[in-house]
């Protein structure tokens, strides 16, 4: 492939699912649509507010994942709030994803807890690698989030 091939290949995704949680610990409801409040996160979900206000996970990181540790879990075992697939979160602090029309500066990697290892054996271990358990950002700006939406690194 081309440089310029890869250099578009890393410019554009697409949001694969989204998911709310309903409360601490509880469980995560896919929906196909969702709404963004700046400063806050997903309307409907848990955690409102700081730092962490949305997480995001890679299908290709967790495809690979799920074949180093012969796992069978869905992606939403993750636990984090939008999977999105043909871009990569590695190295993204401080960088602006675009998510249809809204805005979500990332502020950090993911680090896998202790509910990985409860959800498959040695799951924790293979996520401790750089990135591979996603990033959290907080909401620049309000919007509707939809399944399929294309998802890109915005200008600096």
């Amino acid at each position: 492939m081309s440089k310029q091939g890869q250099k578009q290949r890393q410019a554009a995704g697409r949001l694969e699912a989204i998911w709310i949680k309903r409360m601490k610990r509880g469980p995560m409801d896919c929906v196909e649509q969702a709404t963004l409040q700046s400063g806050k996160g997903l309307v409907g979900n848990a955690n409102q507010g700081g730092r962490r206000q949305v997480t995001i996970l890679e299908r290709e990181i967790w495809a690979e994942l799920m074949t180093k540790i012969d796992g069978a879990l869905t992606p939403s075992a993750r636990r984090a709030n939008l999977l999105i697939g043909g871009l990569s979160l590695s190295r993204s602090r401080k960088r602006v994803l675009g998510i249809g029309s809204c805005r979500i500066r990332i502020l950090g990697e993911t680090r896998p807890c202790e509910r990985m290892e409860e959800a498959w054996p040695g799951l924790q271990a293979a996520m401790s690698r750089s990135w591979a358990g996603g990033a959290f950002g907080e909401v620049l700006n309000d919007g509707e989030i939809l399944v399929g939406d294309p998802v890109r690194w915005m200008e600096e």
